[in-house]
């Protein structure tokens, strides 16, 4: 339990853990939080050999890990922004999604948006994985939407 006060509020955060069923096929560690209060987790290659990727090409890297997550949670796969700002790779569909009923091997999209070929190593550190809670929705059909300061603006529209 922690506890933060916010001017004369005292504000109380509990963490709970949720167990998350894993297969792991790689000679890799699990993913594992670096810090005390990261989000992400490293996903980490599962490669025989290394990868070069040359400029602008794409990759899909796969990690050896298979997860079961519970109904309602989906796992985000977003790039690493030491690798992105560092070395111009990234996650090309991001964030992934991995839904709560997808079984398959986690892989990731790799895209070198620099010019200079960029090697994948087995082991190396190429995406995080960020579980998160998520609804379903139902829609409804309306003719009008709700008045807001901001309308229709968009792409920009608040500035720089």
């Amino acid at each position: 339990m922690k506890q933060r006060f916010d001017g004369e509020v005292s504000v109380i955060f509990t963490s709970i853990l949720m167990n998350v069923r894993i297969i792991n096929q790689s000679s890799h560690p699990l993913p594992a939080y670096e810090t005390a209060h990261a989000a992400g987790m490293d996903l980490r290659a599962n490669l025989n050999t290394p990868v070069v990727l040359k400029p602008l090409e794409r990759t899909l890297v796969p990690t050896g890990l298979f997860i079961e997550l519970p109904i309602g949670y989906e796992a985000q796969v977003r790039p690493r922004s030491g690798l992105a700002a560092k070395k111009g790779v990234t996650v090309l569909n991001s964030p992934g999604t991995i839904d709560a009923d997808y079984r398959g091997e986690i892989k990731v999209i790799l895209v070198n948006l620099s010019n200079e070929p960029f090697t994948i190593e087995n082991g190396e550190r190429v995406a995080q994985l960020v579980i998160a809670a998520h609804e379903h929705i139902q829609w409804e059909t309306v003719t009008e939407l709700a008045e807001t300061a901001r309308g229709a603006g968009g792409f920009g529209s608040t500035g720089r």
